[in-house]
């Protein structure tokens, strides 16, 4: 049995399949990031669904793509909390970069692959080898355009006053603004950019007002000149995207690429069903 794992920071999709590519079973667990969890939290997360649990034992593989997994030590620590969980699986653990890869881009072709989620992440594949050239700092310095990056200009908006009346009068509505709340989700639960990234919900169902308009234009044009610019041959390649950002603002994703001639290729909100295919293919 082998396990593919596409995590983000907010959660973690989990697909077995056996050596024919047939599903035995899906779940899903919190994000497991291991630049914001210890090793405890992580085996807290994946002990809590059953079918996982269940078949610990039975797992031949694990094949784990997740954010926060950009480094050789991030990758070596996730690694070794794995191989104690799943005592009889080799495990591979990868950047969540290449999964978007693997999933949008056919074999072989080249193609500039970002990460519009929770966090972001842009790469440059040249059909063989991954090339980066912006190292992230996480998403308090960085993740320019992400659901966390939106979620805090959307607060910082509100307690500026710089919100519509109308529009602040349903954000009222929909989250729990006390301060006092709002900080100790940021400083004293885990995962606060996954917190933050909650309230790009409420940008992207308001995302034809001008003001959340302005945002988002904002944010997009900030991620295509740090971070797609970054490669010489960006016109010349297609540009996929994988995550709900880029999936719920895939228009206004075009409306950008256009102004910059850009060549937008594919959007999917979660590679996981492609990484399937890629993995009974090349196992």
């Amino acid at each position: 049995m082998k396990l593919i794992v596409d995590s983000g920071s907010t959660k973690a999709d989990w697909i077995a399949i056996d050596d024919n590519g047939k599903v035995l079973f899906t779940t899903q667990t919190l994000g497991l990031n291991p630049e914001i969890l210890d090793g405890p939290e992580v085996i807290a997360r994946i002990s809590d669904r059953f079918d996982i649990l269940q078949n610990k034992n039975n797992a031949t593989h694990l094949f784990f793509y997740g954010a926060g997994c950009g480094t050789e030590r991030m990758q070596k620590a996730l690694t070794e909390i794995f191989r104690e969980f799943f005592v009889n699986a080799i495990v591979e653990v990868h950047e969540d970069t290449y999964a978007a890869v693997y999933a949008t881009t056919p074999k072989g072709q080249e193609a500039i692959v970002s990460i519009l989620g929770t966090g972001s992440n842009c790469s440059y594949f040249d059909g063989k080898v991954l090339h980066q050239k912006v190292q992230s700092l996480g998403y308090i310095a960085m993740d320019d355009c992400s659901g966390n990056v939106f979620g805090k200009e959307l607060i910082r908006k509100y307690y500026f006053n710089k919100m519509p009346k109308e529009l602040a009068v349903e954000f009222e509505k929909e989250y729990n603004l006390d301060a006092d709340f709002i900080k100790n989700k940021l400083y004293k639960e885990p995962n606060p950019n996954a917190y933050l990234a909650t309230f790009a919900k409420f940008l992207i169902k308001h995302k034809d007002t001008e003001f959340c308009r302005k945002i988002i234009f904002k944010g997009m044009k900030s991620f295509v000149k740090n971070y797609i610019k970054q490669f010489d041959n960006c016109k010349e390649v297609p540009v996929h995207f994988v995550g709900s950002i880029a999936f719920y603002l895939k228009e206004e994703l075009q409306e950008t690429f256009n102004k910059y001639e850009l060549q937008l290729g594919n959007v999917l909100r979660r590679p996981i069903d492609g990484l399937i295919a890629y993995h009974v293919a090349n196992q």
